[in-house]
């Protein structure tokens, strides 16, 4: 991800975050503003370690559970929380633990489209999250996960600093895609591409 468009994201989610905050000291039974606050926060947990991603995502999560207090069948509040327990439990290297997460995520899921069930994008989401489980164990069976938190250095042989500073983009890259796969709706095409990328695939041919 470029450096430049990293910043104003964060810029961006920040004030909207901080938006929020203060529309809600005014108003704390705003279930809209309450929706944008916990989106926010589900956004800037991508920018995040894992301590400071998974406190942030909990907090997020707490906001959206508060404004369906306020409008329970508020679909796109029901999407967002499907979001935010996706994201946690690809943060849970324990299977089982994920597991519990990827449960409730499907629920909200289901909850959104049964809502809005014209909505292309929550119907999707509901989809990709049945094969989420699947994924999160290929991403902590390969050890992928270690390498996007910096815990482990890619795989390969290699010594020289622009190899190293490319596989550290890759890992940069890759952990946008696990925190952001669904937020971003462009996730759904990246974990395809994720999945696919595991497989052996022959070498392109020499330009000519």
């Amino acid at each position: 991800m470029d450096m430049q468009n990293e910043f104003d994201r964060i810029l961006f989610f920040e004030h909207a975050r901080k938006t929020a905050e203060a529309t809600y000291s005014k108003d704390p039974l705003d279930a809209e503003n309450l929706t944008r606050w916990g989106g926010a926060l589900l956004e800037l947990a991508q920018f995040q370690n894992v301590a400071d991603s998974k406190k942030m995502i909990l907090d997020g999560i707490s906001k959206l559970e508060e404004a369906l207090l306020v409008q329970p069948k508020k679909h796109d509040t029901l999407w967002c929380l499907g979001n935010a327990y996706t994201s946690f439990a690809f943060l849970i290297p324990d299977q089982d633990e994920a597991k519990e997460s990827f449960e409730k995520s499907s629920v909200y899921f289901k909850q959104a489209v049964d809502e809005d069930p014209d909505n292309e994008i929550y119907r999707k989401s509901l989809e990709v999250a049945a094969k989420a489980p699947e994924l999160h164990m290929e991403i902590h069976k390969h050890g992928l996960a270690q390498q996007v938190m910096g815990a482990a250095p890619a795989s390969g042989p290699s010594t020289s600093s622009s190899a190293k500073s490319s596989k550290k983009k890759k890992s940069s890259d890759l952990k946008y895609d696990i925190f952001g796969w669904i937020i971003l709706a462009v996730g759904i095409v990246a974990w395809v591409g994720f999945a696919k990328s595991q497989m052996p695939a022959s070498p392109p041919p020499p330009p000519r």
